[in-house]
């Protein structure tokens, strides 16, 4: 039988944070594992539609609990405080991260800290949050960080000479360079964890091709013929954002599970269906490239890993 939300797992007592979860698969990660018992916080960037997203998903009557706190991937300095004070008000850790947040194909953009927006938010961003995070996680035996990829990957390019695109920039060049990254993150954290003795295990998911309110969603564009075309399929032909959350929640829950593995839909090109560990492009398996966007981004946010 394809692996279902009812095959979750009861997850009373679980301590679980679901980046950008206010709308869209992160919405639907936080709902299922609310209503399986876990203690869940959205971290989310506008605090109005947290609040809205907390309440829709209270009034399915959860198992768990839903509190809504402050979070922008884009600022290092709102990162560290968001880390900061949920240790100080969880101290007995972290049982589950779901790096999910992002934005995709927008105009070059900088965040406050100057990198560009979509490798900021998508891969620096978590960087910083896991990083912080960490202590928390390692706290919590056989706990689990699960950073959102995507298919876009499989066109990414790590260009460490113009990382932040400012001599040339194109949005969905520096978008598949930034999903590249979470796979590279993810493959690096897994090897570095396994070096240090520690039960924490890094995966990454991939939603298949989702309705979702991700494109455009932080900034308005013009869109091109093929933008509107692709908005035409998200929603007449992508599957249901609940559907799209499912190799998330497989990757955060499975039993059995090895470190990096990578969970996306089951159907015709992993766009549509239930979720199965699959592959990632070759270019997601380059160590080197891994070990490389590791030190940039250490140097890049300033945040040392506990084991490093």
């Amino acid at each position: 039988m394809p692996w279902n939300e009812s095959d979750l797992p009861t997850l009373t007592g679980r301590r679980v944070i679901v980046t950008g979860a206010n709308s869209g698969l992160g919405f639907e990660t936080a709902r299922a594992l609310a209503q399986h018992g876990a203690e869940v916080t959205m971290a989310v960037r506008t605090r109005a539609k947290g609040d809205a997203a907390a309440e829709a998903i209270r009034a399915t009557g959860p198992t768990g609990s839903v509190e809504v706190a402050d979070l922008d991937l884009a600022s290092l300095a709102s990162i560290r405080d968001f880390a900061d004070a949920w240790s100080s008000a969880n101290p007995d850790g972290l049982d589950l991260l779901i790096n999910n947040a992002g934005v995709m194909a927008i105009p070059r953009r900088t965040t406050p800290d100057g990198f560009e927006m979509q490798l900021g938010t998508n891969h620096l961003g978590h960087y910083a949050l896991t990083g912080h995070l960490l202590p928390a996680l390692i706290a919590v035996p056989n706990s689990r960080v699960v950073t959102v990829s995507s298919q876009a990957h499989r066109m990414g390019r790590m260009d460490f000479e113009d990382l932040m695109g400012a001599q040339r920039y194109g949005k969905w060049k520096a978008y598949g360079q930034s999903k590249l990254a979470n796979l590279l993150f993810t493959a690096e954290l897994q090897r570095r964890l396994d070096r240090s003795g520690s039960s924490v295990k890094a995966m990454a998911a991939h939603p298949g091709f989702a309705a979702t309110d991700l494109v455009f969603d932080r900034y308005p564009v013009k869109r091109s013929i093929g933008e509107r075309v692709m908005g035409w399929g998200t929603g007449t032909l992508a599957q249901s954002a609940q559907m799209g959350a499912l190799p998330t929640l497989y990757a955060a829950t499975a039993p059995g599970l090895a470190g990096d593995s990578y969970v996306g839909p089951d159907g015709w090109m992993e766009q549509r269906g239930h979720p199965k560990v699959v592959d990632r492009a070759p270019g997601a398996k380059e160590r080197a490239a891994a070990e490389r966007l590791w030190s940039v981004s250490e140097e890049l946010t300033g945040v040392r890993y506990p084991f490093d």
